[in-house]
């Protein structure tokens, strides 16, 4: 379900594009951020707001003035700068070819623990049609094979069902509660933490997702 792009990788499973499988809105792939992703991303995440701005860490200043396009450029040589330094994969999910949304696995540690988290957002009129289901389950099995990680796990708060079963369709287990865990939307908010091992795996998320008629290969 991946192909390393042009050149030697410069850490386990970076770079790679990842997928397709298919959904009842499309095929869901993933693939490596771009600088000229800047249009695409300023516009998406401009217009999500109200549906973004709930979820994700306080910023510094006006949501408009943090996704202007000229935003873009020093946030991709971050990402890049990390991919390299192999503690962070950041994606794009693309439905038939085009942006709707990124999906990014961050604080990959080796050694004796092999973890990570897993977070993404999709546009809203692209949701609830399993297009992040899929891509999640593409970015989980690239981390339990090529990263060789063991763990995963994604923090959501309690209001965010839709977020929660997307998780939960794929195998992650809810381990506890972490109160006051993110200053969120200016005010700090209690998260779930989920969590997903490689043992939990039987062949692979997205042969699973397929099984149960969720998703079918491309």
């Amino acid at each position: 379900m991946f192909r390393w792009l042009s050149g030697d990788p410069v850490s386990p499973g970076w770079p790679a594009t990842l997928g397709p499988l298919g959904t009842r809105a499309g095929a869901v792939s993933l693939r490596p951020v771009k600088l000229r992703d800047a249009k695409d991303w300023s516009d998406l995440r401009i217009r999500n707001q109200n549906s973004l701005l709930p979820w994700e860490p306080t910023g510094t200043g006006s949501w408009a003035s943090r996704h202007q396009v000229s935003s873009w450029p020093p946030l991709f040589s971050v990402l890049k700068s990390e991919a390299k330094r192999g503690t962070l994969l950041p994606f794009v999910i693309e439905l038939d070819g085009r942006y709707v949304g990124q999906l990014t696995v961050g604080n990959i540690q080796r050694g004796a623990v092999r973890t990570a988290w897993i977070g993404y957002w999709i546009d809203a009129g692209h949701a609830g049609q399993g297009i992040t289901t899929a891509a999640v389950a593409l970015g989980v099995d690239h981390c339990f094979g090529p990263v060789g990680l063991h763990r995963l796990e994604a923090t959501v708060q309690p209001e965010n069902a839709a977020s929660q079963a997307v998780l939960m369709k794929l195998g992650f287990r809810r381990e506890g509660l972490l109160e006051r865990y993110m200053d969120v939307n200016k005010r700090w908010r209690d998260h779930y933490l989920f969590g997903f091992t490689v043992e939990e795996v039987e062949g692979s998320v997205a042969e699973a997702l397929v099984r149960s008629g969720r998703a079918s290969f491309l």
